[in-house]
């Protein structure tokens, strides 16, 4: 069990959790992102779940926390783990955002090099169901958006159907790639459209209804990704559940903060940490996941990434080029009411607006519509919606690049971050949970920062700063 999970110390102890009969009804996986939080979860359930006793003895099968599990290998041809290994089993419900974009163009890639390989068309396929694993009817039940979103999700679902039955062959190449194709961009729309950044107290409270109902196998598994992204109201539903979990399901929450999950609900997980991968085994995984042989390249997230159709460094750019038009926009202001000019912002333009003139972007001028409109055009409309929420990350990033400048001989002000952050999570609310479209969110945000940074009661206007 866990083979396909490498260079992670976790695998190893949750292997002699299972084996020694002390796996805990609750888990928290944590560390940074593409650490294989998301896969070491999927594994479990598989574990848990087989029916392979090849090597377990006689576990009680009313109690999958009472005894060892199946042998659980990869390769087990038991029909729980035939299913686990499709993510079509009944026992295994997944909820919780992440990027999926990345992963299953990534997949895509992989499948498309090697067409003929069963590994690579099931890695595909693995990679839109953990997407469409997020559509499961239990989540959905008495939702609006359903009407709309699952015609999307039956096509995705009868387009693997398809896949799988296909045979491969140079003659049949071409139908598998135009099939492939046209997934790709039916799994963006979805994830786009129906994959919220924050979860809703309403699949929390559906997930601990499905939780408590009788499993079909030995156990069942429920999987909530990202969970430091959860609405208040869903964090105190979620405690109720961990307070007194039934007694044949294990939850496992994944997290890169985990310092953001209530130290109630912290109290009631056993966690397991998943550390940053040296870049030799990150090369192993992507050799032996996504059958690639790549080298110097900056991790698997950078190798992901460059499957889609803006890249982190695009994106990174686009976000130096935003800060520095706020910024140029704040100084435009300030001179227009005498105001002097927070060294923050001047910082802010002096790190950010170099970078953006190197791209090509042009010298920020302090024009929002110019600035949204060039942005938008290189972010493909940011139609991955994925990548608006990264972007924002890049935004924030940039605020906190430019106050470590050599330069910088002053202590900013708190006022100062905790506006960056505050119109920042705003944008990702909007554009996450409430749908609004990434260019009315990046206007707004854009005259909210320069309006108020150009408030802030800090410093006067230093040499050379922009005006």
């Amino acid at each position: 069990m866990f083979e396909n999970l490498l260079g992670q110390a976790a695998a190893s102890q949750l292997i002699q959790d299972i084996e020694a009969a002390v796996l805990a009804p609750a888990m928290l996986f944590s560390g940074p992102p593409v650490s294989g939080k998301g896969t070491a979860a999927l594994e479990l359930g598989r574990a848990i779940s087989c029916e392979d006793e090849t090597e377990s003895g006689s576990p009680s099968l009313s109690d999958p926390h009472a005894g060892k599990a199946g042998k659980a290998s990869w390769k087990c041809d038991c029909s729980s783990c035939s299913r686990h290994r499709l993510l079509i089993h009944p026992d295994l419900l997944c909820l919780g955002w992440k990027p999926f974009s990345a992963e299953i163009a990534a997949s895509a890639g992989a499948f498309l090099r090697e067409a003929e390989s069963p590994q690579a068309r099931l890695l595909f396929v693995r990679a839109i169901r953990k997407l469409l694993a997020r559509f499961n009817p239990v989540l959905w039940e008495d939702e609006p958006k359903a009407g709309k979103l699952f015609p999307l999700v039956n096509s995705l679902e009868e387009d693997i159907d398809e896949l799988e039955a296909m045979s491969s062959g140079p003659a049949e190449n071409s139908a598998v790639a135009k099939l492939t194709e046209g997934m790709l961009k039916s799994a963006f729309k979805l994830e786009s459209e129906g994959i919220g950044e924050i979860i809703p107290i309403g699949q929390i409270r559906r997930a601990t209804y499905w939780s408590r109902l009788s499993p079909a196998g030995r156990g069942k598994l429920l999987v909530i990704e990202n969970a430091d992204r959860m609405q208040e109201e869903a964090r105190n539903s979620l405690l109720k559940l961990l307070e007194e979990p039934p007694g044949k399901v294990t939850v496992v929450l994944t997290s890169a903060r985990p310092g953001s999950l209530l130290p109630t609900i912290l109290s009631r997980l056993r966690p397991y940490r998943f550390n940053s991968r040296d870049a030799s085994v990150e090369e192993e995984v992507i050799r032996r996941v996504f059958r690639d042989d790549v080298k110097n390249l900056n991790g698997i997230g950078s190798y992901l990434d460059s499957f889609l159709p803006v890249s982190g460094i695009a994106l990174e750019t686009l976000a130096a080029f935003f800060a520095a038009s706020v910024a140029f926009k704040a100084a435009l202001l300030c001179k227009k009411q005498g105001r002097p000019l927070p060294e923050e912002v001047v910082l802010l333009g002096k790190l950010c607006a170099p970078k953006a003139e190197a791209a090509g972007l042009g010298r920020p001028k302090g024009e929002a519509n110019a600035a949204i409109s060039a942005i938008l055009e290189k972010a493909d409309n940011f139609e991955i919606r994925s990548l608006f929420s990264r972007f924002l990350g890049f935004l924030l990033e940039q605020v906190s690049l430019s106050l470590k400048q050599p330069s910088s001989s002053f202590l900013p002000s708190v006022l100062y971050n905790e506006l960056w952050k505050q119109c920042v999570n705003w944008a990702e609310t909007a554009v996450g949970i409430y749908k609004l479209r990434p260019a009315q969110a990046l206007e707004k945000l854009f005259t909210d920062l320069s309006r108020r940074l150009a408030e802030l009661p800090s410093g006067s206007l230093p040499a050379g700063s922009p005006s």
